[in-house]
């Protein structure tokens, strides 16, 4: 069963814009589903290469011969990162051939993580992020209890049964460790998976480098390192702090969340909903999953969250088309503000505050201030 992705329209129009589009995201995300369903649906003939495929890793040993053979296809190359020499050659045969929509590439790393690793292509590629699965994009799929356990990765959402889920995640956090992240740095697995997982009992909490570690028995730029790392392969959302020209005192460290519930649920050693209902980190799993589908839905908006010394809060203040919004995330049927929360509405001015809670239903606070679901929140923004 295919789901169609809310990234295909904006996917389609770089490509007719741009030599090479790149879909980048967090390994099995769903970027070859996604690239496969386009090219098969482009109607031109396009040519697949898997660099975790030996076959197809072969097949670049001399890749401007290659590629020359394939210049009338679409060449799209899965796990670009693993062959980054290929980017000189990809940039001189974009500006040979001089057409758009010559390559697509895939990789399971940031723009910035791939740039280190890369001649500039600036001019000639555009970027695309593909997240797990938004709420938006499972339409009755799932319910929001599921979508809370499994989190958006495909194949633990779709997986039979929580066990199997559970299981899925549980090998991709470790094949992830101990395979995909080190060619990218290097760094103790061991290390690094505590680290994660003391991220995930902090999730949605300032960080305090010299805490963690401490308890690392590391350095502070050791910690600082490995969380980049962590964030630069879209394991975890750094979110900075909103500074405003207030004059308050305000909370400047940022914050770090677990970038997927599933994973969070996987790292806290949380089985089933029942147990991750009742858990301490229900609320910033909530908090996160709110998080990944603003981004998801909003690409271009700035994210920050707001904390002033005086009790000042709100979970996330979004710019977006030149305007301010605050978001407050509450993890139940009920939206009630506290007394921080309405200090933070009054020191940041938004153009409107949502009061984001997992039911479906919409209902006006008051002036100024609505609850709404996740997917009201989508169509509240997209008004402005």
């Amino acid at each position: 069963m295919y789901i169609h992705r809310l990234l295909e329209n904006s996917l389609a129009k770089t490509f007719e814009s741009f030599p090479i589009t790149a879909l980048i995201g967090p390994r099995q995300c769903g970027k070859s589903t996604l690239a496969k369903q386009f090219l098969k649906e482009s109607g031109k003939d396009y040519i697949f290469l898997d660099l975790e495929k030996p076959s197809d890793l072969q097949k670049t040993e001399n890749a401007e011969w290659f590629f020359n053979t394939q210049k009338d296809k679409i060449i799209c190359i899965d796990e670009i990162q693993r062959r980054p020499e290929l980017f000189p050659c990809i940039r001189s045969l974009t500006d040979e051939w001089g057409k758009n929509g010559s390559f697509l590439i895939l990789g399971s790393a940031s723009r910035d993580l791939l740039k280190q690793s890369s001649e500039t292509l600036a001019g000639r590629i555009a970027y695309k992020q593909l997240s797990p699965f938004l709420w938006s994009e499972l339409n009755g799929v799932c319910t929001i209890e599921r979508y809370f356990e499994s989190g958006g990765f495909p194949r633990s959402l779709l997986a039979k049964n929580s066990d199997i889920s559970l299981e899925w995640r549980e090998n991709f956090i470790s094949s992830f460790l101990e395979r995909d992240l080190i060619q990218w740095a290097n760094f103790t697995p061991s290390a690094m998976r505590r680290l994660w997982q003391m991220l995930a009992h902090l999730n949605g909490q300032t960080v305090n480098y010299s805490h963690l570690g401490n308890a690392l028995a590391v350095s502070n730029q050791t910690v600082k390192n490995y969380i980049d790392l962590l964030s630069g392969t879209y394991m975890v959302d750094i979110v900075l702090p909103y500074i405003s020209n207030l004059g308050k005192r305000l909370v400047k460290a940022p914050k770090v969340y677990i970038s997927d519930s599933g994973i969070a649920g996987a790292l806290l050693g949380i089985k089933g909903f029942p147990n991750l209902l009742g858990h301490v980190a229900f609320g910033a799993i909530w908090e996160q999953i709110v998080l990944s589908n603003i981004k998801g839905n909003f690409p271009s908006a700035e994210i920050f969250y707001y904390r002033s010394s005086s009790g000042a809060e709100i979970d996330f203040v979004v710019k977006l088309n030149g305007k301010i919004f605050a978001v407050e995330c509450k993890a139940s049927f009920t939206s009630t503000l506290s007394k921080g929360n309405f200090f933070a509405i009054e020191d940041i001015s938004p153009e409107q505050t949502f009061v984001i809670s997992p039911s479906e239903d919409n209902w006006s606070i008051k002036k100024g201030i609505e609850a709404v679901s996740i997917r009201g929140l989508v169509k509240g923004l997209q008004k402005y």
